[in-house]
């Protein structure tokens, strides 16, 4: 799967040791989306993906990503894990819409200065 954002939060790296003695760390990140309706994604880096990936908040991004759902005493529980996330390099804002964009092409008519007799109304 893939989703389009904007960084909004890194979390804290989350390192340790498995019961069986390997090493692990996870890189976790909130993404808002650029739908009519944002929408707050929750994801993580595990293990060499934590050191591949490192995101700053503030960037744009295309995450692909697996979704996988675990039990665990009757209840359900669904990890966000980044396989791949794509950098925007293009501005870190959100996407401009098309009319905007147009209207900023239209030139400004020239400013005429002030003659030194002009009253101010107020």
């Amino acid at each position: 799967m893939e989703v389009k954002g904007k960084i909004i939060k890194v979390l804290p790296e989350t390192s340790g040791v498995s019961r069986n003695g390997n090493p692990w760390k996870k890189k976790e990140y909130v993404l808002e989306t650029f739908d009519t309706y944002p929408r707050k994604v929750h994801f993580t880096c595990f293990g060499d993906k934590a050191d591949q990936i490192v995101l700053t908040e503030g960037q744009n991004v295309t995450v692909s990503f697996d979704l996988e759902s675990r039990e665990y005493n009757n209840r359900w529980y669904t990890d966000v894990r980044a396989w791949k996330v794509d950098i925007d390099q293009a501005g870190a804002g959100a996407p401009v819409p098309p009319s905007v964009n147009m209207a900023a092409s239209v030139p400004n008519p020239p400013v005429q200065p002030a003659a030194a007799d002009d009253e101010f109304p107020f």
